[in-house]
């Protein structure tokens, strides 16, 4: 019971770590699961581990083989929450790029990996060809951590989550045919045997992904489930779909529940984001519980693998060789930059399910004594800890030096009214990137409409951590007809997506008040959200007047404030860069600046005034 509850709280605040430190959670998971296996041996006297994953006579958790029973059921969970967050209209622009990747780049890792894993270890050809195969993934668990941190091109993040997700079932298929191939025995059949085996693995594994994520969408539409059982449910069919694949094509549960995931996540489920979250929150526990387990089960003998100088060799390889040439080849033709390619190049940390196949197939040779099996699971790990360490730590000044960082300069507007609407798009036009947050389905499709980035979240979650489309943010505009959610949007995310600014609507109290009110996080002074929702209905424009002096702009401030049918909203320079007015008396105003408004066109001091945006 100890070891038990050790683990899980163990691994929980690894995870807890890993946010504090902002680096993927795989990193100390492992570190913590070598440390309480195979290192822990060291200081006891019986050389026992604290944490014995396999029973071993008189102690230890999972007996025979329930352990990798465990983590085939864990990993093809983790791969169905990885499918559900697939958006096949993320990779519009770089689908072709993507699509190279996860086969040429697969293909080029397969083969440079398993040559150079030969030549320097000695392997047989195929315990090479199923290293090389284990470490083609990248994987979302480790990729998302590093990309959230950085404000990339968006073109670039898109290509590295896309890969590392897709990649995930690629590298799980390649590494099973090799396995078959390792499996099979004998003869004249062999090679067609294995290949008759994939083929089986691929045709089972999508018709029962497509079939069970259909089966389980049907039944949640036509509301067969009730709402306090989706999740259990949803966890049913995809341990149904998982296990009753695999017994009709062995290893092909993996593909069959990505498809399944893919399919829901890419489908009009009302329910998705619920599902999705219930997904993540058993993925994490799992993933905790998992890794521990498996750093744990490795041995000191092959723990001293990690420090020969051959590993040190394949590895460079890997990352400076593999890796490159996989990613050059795959963008060819490409819109991407050199510098752009580069960067993805040294983007290519090894994750969860590298790590557990590994684990998985490495142990089942081993007991089938296959010569140089043992090598598999710690060679691997070995690979993924310091892929990721290296990532982890050099990605941003990679980046930066690459010259691939975006500037930080988006708007994420909370709240997708008409109002917010029409500012987005005035900003949009202005060249700013503007992602709405709201969870309004009726907005965020009118959004969809005109052309503006919109998603669903609720800012008293932690929804927005997950998309990498706003790790450009650094405006922030809480603009709700819910002055809690709005102030709490300013409490929970200016710190993280507001670095540049904070603002929300000024609430009716506010307006009475007769106290001089602090202007931090007033987006104005003038208008609340019914005063302001009021204007964009009746006047849907958004109109620019030009000013030259800061008398001129006190003036202009002045009259518009008179008019309740328009509001003041930003001030643009000469340059063209954008002020929200919270701090008019910071704002430098020179010839060439102009004074945006919403709402009717006004004509001041006989100044022509221009239409930039209306709304329909």
């Amino acid at each position: 019971m100890l070891e038990l509850a050790g683990i899980i709280i163990l691994g929980i605040f690894a995870q807890w770590l890993a946010w504090r430190l902002k680096i993927p959670s795989i990193l100390p998971l492992i570190l913590i699961g070598l440390f309480v296996g195979p290192i822990s041996s060291l200081f006891t006297d019986e050389r026992s581990q604290w944490i014995q994953p396999i029973y071993q006579g008189n102690y230890g958790l999972f007996p025979d083989e329930n352990l990798f029973y465990f983590v085939s059921l864990a990993i093809g969970i983790i791969l169905f929450e990885g499918g559900l967050t697939l958006r096949k209209g993320e990779i519009k622009k770089v689908g072709p790029v993507i699509g190279k990747l996860i086969s040429v780049g697969s293909l080029v890792t397969f083969i440079g990996a398993g040559l150079a894993a030969h030549t320097l270890f000695d392997f047989s050809w195929r315990i090479s060809f199923l290293f090389s195969a284990l470490i083609i993934v990248t994987g979302p668990t480790v990729i998302n951590p590093i990309l959230r941190n950085i404000p990339l091109k968006k073109d670039v993040s898109a290509v590295l989550k896309w890969e590392g997700i897709l990649i995930d079932p690629i590298g799980a298929l390649i590494a099973v045919l090799v396995f078959n191939f390792i499996s099979v025995e004998g003869g004249a059949g062999y090679t067609g045997q294995a290949l008759y085996d994939f083929g089986k693995v691929v045709v089972v594994g999508l018709s029962f992904g497509t079939a069970g994520g259909y089966a389980l969408y049907y039944s949640i539409k036509n509301k067969w489930v009730p709402h306090y059982l989706l999740n259990v449910v949803a966890l049913s069919f995809v341990l149904f779909t998982f296990v009753f694949s695999d017994l009709l094509a062995h290893e092909s549960s993996l593909l069959a529940v990505v498809v399944m995931g893919m399919f829901l996540g890419n489908s009009d489920l009302p329910n998705l984001k619920e599902l999705i979250d219930f997904k993540e929150t058993l993925s994490v526990l799992l993933i905790s519980i998992l890794f521990i387990l498996l750093s744990a089960n490795i041995n000191l003998e092959e723990l001293v693998l990690i420090f020969r100088w051959e590993t040190a060799i394949l590895l460079a390889i890997i990352i400076f060789i593999i890796r490159p040439l996989g990613v050059f080849l795959s963008t060819i033709n490409s819109t991407l930059g050199t510098n752009e390619k580069l960067f993805i190049s040294w983007v290519g940390p090894r994750g969860i399910v590298a790590a557990g196949i590994a684990s998985l197939f490495g142990t089942k040779l081993a007991q089938a004594g296959i010569e140089g099996a043992e090598y598999i699971t710690p060679l691997v790990f070995s690979v993924v800890l310091i892929t990721v360490l290296l990532n982890a730590t050099t990605a941003r000044l990679f980046a930066s030096v690459a010259g691939v960082i975006k500037k930080s300069d988006g708007v994420l507007i909370v709240g997708a009214s008409k109002a917010s609407r029409l500012i987005g798009l005035y900003l949009q036009e202005h060249n700013r990137h503007v992602v709405f947050a709201d969870t309004n389905r009726v907005n965020l499709e009118r959004c969809n409409q005109k052309g503006l980035e919109a998603i669903y979240a609720d800012i008293y979650s932690d929804d927005l951590d997950e998309y990498l489309e706003l790790n450009d943010m650094g405006f922030l505009l809480a603009m709700t007809g819910n002055d809690d959610i709005n102030k709490q949007a300013i409490e929970r995310l200016g710190s993280e997506f507001g670095e540049h600014g904070s603002f929300r609507l000024i609430n009716s109290e506010e307006m009475k008040s007769e106290k001089e009110l602090a202007s931090e996080e007033l987006f104005s002074k003038t208008h609340d959200y019914v005063k302001i929702t009021t204007v964009a209905r009746q006047y849907p424009f958004i109109h620019e007047i030009p000013i030259d002096s800061n008398d001129s702009f006190s003036y202009l401030l002045e009259e518009i404030e008179k008019d309740d049918n328009a509001i003041a909203i930003f001030m643009k320079d000469k340059n063209g860069n954008i002020e929200v007015l919270a701090h008019t008396e910071k704002l430098i105003i020179e010839k060439g600046c102009r004074l945006a408004y919403l709402g009717k066109a006004m004509n001041l001091e006989n100044k022509k005034t221009e239409t930039l945006v209306k709304e329909n």
